[in-house]
């Protein structure tokens, strides 16, 4: 699915190497604006979307995290995702006419999955001035509105696939007296109904420094199984497609007064299969306790 596939991009990635510390945590709401005009397939990238030639995908985040101990956390995410497929009006109409069972529209939008997760540091050590971490993250995402995802191209532009996703991953964090860091994680997600499974992992590389926080990632997925929109027999439900990405992106935060701060984001997908070639932008409020 081109448009609810993958969550949106966010000002903050979900699995930070850092920790709250017990009592502390921070609230971070950020919006999100991606757009593409071309898709992976299966084995090429073609220009146009399907029906809706360019789709837009723009979403509010709400993300908090928590310090339950100095060695637990617990964070939640919740995005309100609007995705609107550019289409003539009559486009829309006469798919409308021809197949009124599948709910063709220029623009669907809702409460998308609220995510659950909990980030355990199971094991540090000081490798001469720096300090290596190792974690463990096992999460839970699930639809918390009625939005639709049935069979049709209308559907592309769905804003998720309305699967249970169960993910457990594994981090190592190296952080550095300079205030260079570097994050490495790869986990596994189980998804309900027809959605494939999927290996999924991201790299990080930044400064976290006293005023100035940055950084770039790479994250990618590759699904076990699943159909191709391009393999003869495909049937119209996107949830059930092998859904493949990389995405590279970068991330700034910056404090500004009594614990609130400003974050921005950038990223683009360079490779990909069923999915949109999206790029996507995003700027966030920030407040630490």
């Amino acid at each position: 699915m081109f448009a609810g596939s993958v969550n949106s991009l966010r000002a903050q990635s979900l699995v930070s190497g850092f920790m709250a510390g017990k009592g502390h945590g921070s609230v971070v709401v950020s919006g999100t604006t991606e757009r593409y005009e071309s898709v992976y397939l299966a084995p090429d990238k073609i220009d146009g979307v399907p029906i809706f030639q360019e789709v837009r995908v723009n979403s509010l985040n709400l993300y908090a995290t928590y310090g339950l101990s100095d060695k637990i956390d617990a964070i939640v995410s919740l995005p309100y995702i609007q995705s609107k497929g550019k289409a003539p009006g009559t486009v829309i109409n006469d798919l409308n006419a021809l197949y009124s069972t599948q709910g063709y529209a220029n623009i669907r939008q809702g409460l998308q999955d609220i995510t659950a997760l909990l980030k355990f540091k199971s094991y540090s050590v000081e490798l001469g001035s720096s300090v290596l971490d190792l974690l463990g993250v096992v999460s839970v995402s699930t639809p918390l509105s009625d939005y639709q995802t049935n069979t049709g191209y209308g559907y592309i532009i769905a804003i998720g696939n309305r699967a249970t996703k169960y993910s457990a991953a594994g981090v190592a964090h190296l952080k550095t007296s300079t205030g260079i860091f570097a994050t490495a994680q790869v986990g596994y997600s189980l998804r309900t109904g027809l959605v494939p499974n999927a290996l999924v992992g991201e790299a990080k590389l930044g400064y976290a420094g006293p005023k100035t926080y940055l950084e770039g990632s790479a994250s990618f997925q590759e699904s076990n199984g699943g159909t191709d929109i391009s393999e003869a027999g495909f049937n119209g439900f996107f949830p059930s497609t092998r859904v493949n990405f990389i995405r590279i992106g970068a991330s700034a935060y910056r404090p500004i007064a009594n614990g609130f701060g400003l974050t921005l984001g950038a990223s683009t997908y360079v490779a990909g299969r069923n999915i949109g070639k999206a790029t996507g932008f995003s700027a966030g409020v920030t407040y630490n306790f």
